[in-house]
């Protein structure tokens, strides 16, 4: 089973198609993973009691030569502010969490269509804003790498089950960097779409206007690509051109970065450079601070407008999302609109890429800090506030653009991720680009299954 353990969901799939493993034993093995690392990681909220079952029928279906689909077998974890039949989609919440779905949203849907079995469902902040993964209902979840430390947010549980072999890939959501930040931190692979490319719908509200999209996360590029193909209908490889003029912009204006993160990335511009790309280090040639000024102000309107759809949800909610809504309920709508108009205004000036074909930056500030704290309070020897780790994502989700997240190095045990930003509709070129640099994934220092 060593092999079947260290498995990329491409070498599952080879060995079912080869009759040296089963869905059956993929299922086993993760369950068994499950039930001795979960308890240290807090991963998941939710358990499917149906994945057995489900997975002996993928175990038939091979048996008889015929599959599903390309990922027929494949136990996948699923964020739990997605809507999945059988599961609540909990979002942090205790009223949620009573809740139990019958029917999938899209990008579930399609997952499943294609012969995925969903494990369960990966923990996340409440109402997904924030940059760690702690709630009132499933608690805590830590980092795989350093159980000490936060494996980020919003998508936490989603990375930690996948960084950890309790689960082979996952589905998650990116409204603000949940996506590549977490990915970042746990040496994974993770794709944030453009704006369009993977339908949603039959889900949760969403707080930040259009913001969140949903996206893969994975052990593997070549993962990435297949999950990426089976959610948006589209191929995952570019055809075209191979090299490309990328802007490197290590910091954002004065925000402070953690020296080990600019050191990764410098090393990263020479190795894009030796693969014949044309690296220039500059600044982002558009003034973010009226977005930055708006950003905190956006999830608090949505989340007042959803806590009067529902009271019940708003009645269970911590106190600080409380204090959030009725912070949204008093806030103008004029300058609600003003907001609005930074992100219009964004969304054009960004639709060519300012000339480069890509945009090189850290997924994050900073690197992991202790599991129950928000955010890290310094960075580089200065104060920071709760999004000083996240300023080179939330920009690229306004702007409606794509995004992959890849790790480039491991320091003192813990990984460093970047991301490669393109114009709409250029995924597959963006994971053309980092294959031949991308740093394979490592596995964290975890006790053999079985």
């Amino acid at each position: 089973m060593d092999d079947l353990e260290h498995a990329d969901v491409t070498a599952l799939l080879a060995q079912f198609a080869a009759g040296m493993a089963t869905p059956n034993d993929a299922a086993v093995l993760v369950l068994d993973r499950i039930a001795r690392i979960d308890p240290k990681l807090n991963a998941y909220s939710t358990l499917s009691q149906t994945l057995l079952a489900e997975a002996q029928a993928a175990t038939d279906r091979w048996a008889r030569g015929v599959p599903q689909g390309p990922l027929d077998g494949v136990p996948i974890v699923v964020k739990d502010n997605l809507v999945s039949r059988g599961l609540p989609a909990s979002w942090g919440n205790a009223a949620l969490s009573t809740r139990m779905a019958a029917h999938d949203e899209v990008p579930v849907a399609r997952l499943r269509a294609a012969g995925a079995l969903v494990i369960g469902k990966g923990n996340t902040p409440e109402f997904a804003v924030d940059g760690y993964t702690e709630n009132l209902t499933f608690g805590v979840t830590r980092n795989p790498f350093d159980p000490a430390l936060t494996p980020g947010g919003s998508s936490g549980g989603v990375v930690a089950a996948v960084a950890s072999g309790m689960a082979f890939a996952g589905l998650a959501t990116d409204g603000g960097g949940s996506i590549r930040r977490p990915a970042g931190y746990t040496g994974l692979v993770g794709l944030k779409p453009g704006m369009g490319r993977v339908a949603r719908g039959g889900g949760l509200p969403q707080l930040l206007l259009d913001f969140e999209v949903a996206g893969p996360i994975a052990r593997s590029l070549r993962d990435l690509r297949l999950l990426d193909a089976v959610l948006s209908g589209q191929a995952g490889r570019a055809q075209g051109r191979a090299q490309g003029r990328i802007l490197a912009i290590p910091v954002l204006g004065d925000a402070p970065c953690d020296p080990v993160i600019l050191q990764a990335f410098a090393d990263m511009c020479e190795a894009l450079r030796g693969q014949g790309h044309r690296v220039i280090t500059g600044d982002l040639p558009y003034d973010l601070s009226d977005l930055n000024a708006g950003w905190g102000h956006i999830a608090e309107v949505g989340l007042a407008a959803y806590f009067q759809q529902d009271p019940a949800v708003a009645a269970a909610a911590a106190q600080k999302y409380q204090a959030m809504a009725a912070r949204g309920r008093a806030f103008p709508a004029s300058e609600f609109q003003a907001i609005q108009y930074a992100v219009t205004d964004l969304r054009r000036a960004a639709q060519g890429l300012w000339g480069y074909d890509a945009i090189l930056t850290p997924t994050s500030a900073a690197q992991p800090w202790p599991a129950h704290e928000s955010h890290p309070a310094m960075i580089a020897g200065k104060p920071a506030g709760p999004r000083g780790h996240a300023v080179y994502t939330g920009w690229v989700n306004a702007a409606g653009l794509p995004a992959i997240a890849f790790p480039a190095t491991i320091v003192a045990g813990l990984p460093i991720g970047l991301q490669l930003i393109g114009p709409a509709q250029s995924e597959g070129w963006l994971m053309d680009v980092v294959e031949p640099i991308i740093s394979p994934f490592r596995w964290p220092d975890l006790p053999p299954a079985g």
